[in-house]
């Protein structure tokens, strides 16, 4: 089965419950899922990690997850078709929790479209935010998105200043997990730093990081390629903050 490079997240959901691919849902890790203090560094690390980063930059692949963050779950979408198009759909990712939202790449840019929900029901229109290559704007970027593609080439360039050391898998996590840390003093981290956990074939399984735990639950093989849910308009994109309560038309007594 391939997905549809239309669907939105509630159909995709289904649509990779009905696939018959085997559940994700692994058996409990050994041992705690935080970073042991004494962890350091190592050489072997960086470049495993690097490779397993380079295997992701290849692979193609619709998957559903689990993104666990102030005691709530919702669930994400993320898909890369084969022509290197890719899509993450992000319940509550817009308008501070109370609007879904797309991220999407294809050839013509990146852009934000608006995501249908159960809570929020509605037609998808797409804005384009960034061009080819370029990154969503800080003022539009939910970060969910970063965990799939973005710092997948500063994974894989060893000179990036990463430190990397193998830590004990995440709970309920399975592949291999490494902690990433920055060694710039700066607020302007080349990456999230945090755990992130591939498959031997480079498909994300797991991350902490500081907005939220994701853990894979299943995934099926990639579309041939992804289009905008819905079409291109003008306009501001969402942002990421409530909008302002519209002012009550109740006359004061």
């Amino acid at each position: 089965m391939r997905p549809s490079a239309v669907l939105p997240v509630a159909l995709l959901t289904a649509g990779l419950a009905g696939c018959g691919v085997s559940d994700a849902e692994p058996e409990p890790a050994p041992g705690s899922s935080s970073v042991a203090a004494s962890a350091a560094p190592a050489p072997e690390s960086r470049n495993e990690f690097a490779g397993l980063a380079a295997l992701a930059l290849d692979r193609r692949y619709a998957a559903l997850y689990t993104l666990e963050s102030g005691g709530s779950s919702r669930e994400i979408v993320a898909a890369v078709a084969e022509d290197g198009t890719w899509r993450v759909d992000i319940p509550g990712g817009a308008l501070g929790g109370t609007a879904g939202v797309t991220v999407i790449r294809v050839p013509a840019g990146l852009y934000q479209c608006t995501l249908s929900t159960p809570a929020a029901p509605v037609s998808p229109t797409c804005v384009r935010v960034a061009e080819r290559g370029d990154k969503l704007p800080r003022r539009y970027d939910p970060r969910v998105q970063r965990l799939f593609r973005q710092w997948l080439p500063v994974f894989t360039d060893r000179k990036a200043p990463l430190a990397v050391s193998a830590v004990q898998p995440l709970a309920g996590v399975k592949g291999s997990c490494f902690a990433v840390d920055s060694v710039m003093a700066t607020t302007d981290q080349p990456v999230d730093v945090g755990i992130y956990c591939y498959s031997a074939d480079g498909l994300l399984t797991g991350a902490r990081v500081d907005f939220g735990l994701l853990k894979l639950v299943r995934q099926v093989a990639g579309p041939k390629t992804l289009q905008l849910p819905g079409p291109e308009v003008a306009g501001e994109p969402m942002g990421l903050t409530a909008p302002d309560p519209a002012p009550s038309l109740v006359a004061p007594s």
